[in-house]
């Protein structure tokens, strides 16, 4: 099931004496997140953003209610949230959250390789770390190599005919 609210980042520490918070993105970017109007906490609950913009690698906000460098400071530490519903991704583009758990299966046998567990982020493209039975394997997320992704349906379709070897033993 897919959760409504996604972890977005976690507020490192102040900035400056009005209340201003860094947080640390861990969603695609600082860019990214300073775009949100609204974030949320761990309850769900609304903390609107009155002003929001990158810098370097973290983002630096103003929270409504917030106004002085005491009052940020007890935000320490704090995970942030965004809606799902905030955000529209492009075709093929997929919270990273939806995909832990996905179902790794062959898109003609339909085989199980195991489950994604972790997704890694290389620049060029992102590599599917895919566990079963304490052993790993990492896949290419490249079209001729992950066929399809169906998060609805808990899975994910892995061509092995394209890069020989991706689920061989070496034992």
């Amino acid at each position: 099931m897919k959760k409504q609210f996604l972890e977005a980042g976690k507020i490192v520490g102040t900035h400056g004496l009005k209340g201003e918070v860094r947080i640390e993105p861990w969603c695609d970017s600082p860019e990214f997140l300073a775009r949100f109007k609204r974030v949320y906490d761990k309850d769900g609950k609304e903390i609107r953003v009155r002003s929001a913009r990158p810098h370097k690698n973290i983002t630096i906000a103003l929270f409504e209610g917030v106004g002085s460098i005491e009052q940020a400071d007890l935000l320490r530490g704090r995970i942030i949230y965004i809606n799902r519903d905030d955000v529209r991704l492009p075709d093929g583009v997929y919270f990273v959250q939806d995909l832990i758990g996905l179902r790794a299966e062959d898109a003609d046998s339909g085989e199980f390789y195991g489950t994604i567990s972790e997704v890694i982020s290389t620049g060029a493209n992102d590599v599917y770390r895919i566990t079963k039975d304490g052993k790993d394997h990492l896949i290419p997320k490249i079209p001729d190599v992950v066929s399809a992704v169906d998060i609805d349906g808990g899975k994910v379709l892995i061509n092995t005919k394209i890069i020989s070897g991706l689920f061989d033993d070496e034992d």
